[in-house]
């Protein structure tokens, strides 16, 4: 699609082309298309009423909830810009994220107005808080979202520029989150992407665009996602929100405070959801167990409407693949990518599984040595994952780290996000993982991931982290925390010995230690620093 469009323009076309469709679900409400839009263009007049304008930044902490995605689309009709805000976060990271991204307001879920009274004196750009009723007293001094749209005529539409900045902040797990800018016209080029997926050519035009939703309305085939992770990690705006709007679809929302399983299939079922989005196994691993736990109980979930699975950011293993298949003739879509683009591409289907870690390049991908020459397919060296296509401008006020990741070859500017990887002689990508995880020992190169998937094939791991420690001879060595599955009473020994064979000697742990439960994050990757720790007590 050409790159000279805007979010906010394209959604508003959308809306006026099928305006009593559903377009947000969550367990509280349904909006149309038509409410949706006017919801939005209400909220941005009250922000405009506060002085916030182009360029600006509102802040968005809460858990998957409709006015999320309103406060979204109503910083896009402002030609403003959403900063998502990891709803985990407690003060000082909370001060950090908000003060680094310069946020002008707040939209939060009311159950975080202590810790939104806690900061405000130490953020002296935030000048107001919009409070979203959840049941909690309102926080002096804030407004309260439903009052303030119900005060508000919408805001006109307006010209916009494919040139207004979307901002989305990193995950953090190497460092502190940066926010990773982007152009309003390559983000919707990216996401219009989302067609392909259902069988649809990538419309170039906003004609088209529009010719393509009302072919999936006359259908009755306007898709209806729900992102199982959070809306605040790239994977959940783009393909659980971004995608579905595109085409005059609907994201389904389940209350994700906590996440439960059962509940999710739940939801699916009663709003015919066609298609989930997560975070590799942290996700599909307990989706699989309440699927089995559901059919042995002889009440198996009705999937008939459910068609694909999208994941992106960490591992997804085989054997989990292979079990959810066993459920449904299901699409599972295995995304190599991250905050910064979409890298590969690897798609499971029954009778076709495929391999963990392995995955076809998508156009502007290719594997370079640090010089920035080609691996050549086949040869088995190690190279950076890059790309050209779809990526950002920069990291927001962070020109060092800008430098580091976006790099030019031949004229061509790539991210190169940290990713390592071969290539194979078919052409395919092997990913290995992240380099700045990657364990030397002796000299050899270990990525955690390959180790985590292996030990994850043994029946007694629900969950684990491989990370090196520091070693007299070696320089590194190479270990391993774990947590059992219930009911199980695994031995380091065991793990030890059913790795080696699996992979070479030097890449089997020294040591394993075992949790009551590994830390991951809510975007389902896993926290580094505390597994290290972990690892590393007496």
């Amino acid at each position: 699609m050409a790159k000279e469009h805007h979010l906010a323009t394209v959604w508003e076309h959308v809306a006026d082309a099928v305006p009593g469709r559903p377009a947000l679900i969550d367990p509280r409400h349904t909006r149309t298309w038509a409410q949706y839009d006017d919801r939005a263009a209400r909220l941005a007049a009250a922000l405009s009423g506060m002085g916030v304008g182009t360029g600006g930044r509102i802040a968005i902490y809460a858990y998957n909830r409709n006015e999320w995605l309103e406060t979204t689309f109503a910083a896009f009709k402002l030609r403003a810009v959403p900063l998502n805000v990891n709803y985990r976060y407690l003060e000082d990271e909370l001060v950090y994220l908000l003060a680094d991204g310069e946020a002008e307001a707040v939209v939060f879920e009311g159950c975080f107005a202590p810790r939104i009274a806690a900061v405000r004196d130490r953020l002296p750009r935030l000048r107001h808080a919009i409070q979203v009723d959840d049941g909690s007293p309102l926080l002096d001094g804030a407004r309260a979202y439903e009052d303030l749209i119900a005060g508000q005529s919408p805001l006109p539409r307006q010209a916009r520029s494919a040139d207004d900045r979307f901002v989305i902040y990193t995950g953090g797990t190497t460092g502190m989150p940066r926010g990773a800018v982007y152009r309003h016209g390559d983000v919707l080029a990216k996401t219009v992407r989302g067609y392909l997926f259902r069988g649809l050519p990538v419309p170039e035009t906003v004609e088209d665009l529009l010719a393509g939703v009302r072919q999936l309305d006359a259908a009755d085939r306007c898709p209806r996602v729900m992102p199982a992770c959070p809306l605040m990690h790239g994977m959940g705006i783009y393909t659980g929100a971004m995608f579905p709007m595109n085409m005059g679809g609907c994201t389904v929302m389940a209350d994700n405070r906590r996440f439960d399983p059962h509940v999710l299939w739940q939801t699916v079922v009663r709003h015919r959801v066609e298609e989930i989005t997560i975070v590799g196994d942290s996700f599909a691993r307990p989706l699989l167990e309440a699927l089995d736990e559901a059919a042995a109980a002889g009440r198996p979930y009705d999937l008939s409407a459910f068609r694909q699975m999208l994941s992106a950011g960490v591992i997804w293993s085989q054997e989990v693949k292979a079990g959810l298949l066993r459920h449904a003739d299901l699409k599972l879509v295995d995304s190599l990518g991250c905050t910064e683009g979409a890298m590969a591409i690897n798609v499971a289907t029954r009778g076709n599984v495929g391999e963990t870690a392995r995955f076809t390049p998508n156009a502007g991908t290719r594997v370079l040595t640090e010089d920035g020459r080609d691996v050549r397919p086949g040869s088995g060296e190690i190279g950076h994952v890059a790309m050209c296509v779809g990526i950002p401008l920069e990291y927001d006020k962070d020109p060092e780290k800008t430098a580091r990741t976006f790099r030019v070859f031949d004229g061509v500017r790539y991210c190169l996000p940290g990713d390592q990887a071969t290539i194979e002689a078919d052409g395919t990508l092997v990913l290995l993982g992240r380099g700045a995880l990657c364990i030397n020992t002796g000299g050899e190169k270990v990525f955690p991931e390959e180790v985590e998937e292996v030990l994850k094939r043994h029946p007694g791991v629900a969950d684990c982290a491989v990370v090196g420690l520091p070693d007299p001879l070696f320089g590194e060595q190479v270990a391993a925390v774990v947590a059992r599955r219930p009911g199980t009473d695994v031995t380091a020994e065991d793990l030890i010995a059913d790795t080696h064979g699996r992979i070479a000697g030097y890449k089997v742990p020294r040591r394993v230690v075992f949790v009551d439960a590994m830390r991951r994050g809510d975007n389902g990757k896993m926290d580094y620093p505390w597994a290290r720790a972990a690892a590393e007590a007496p």
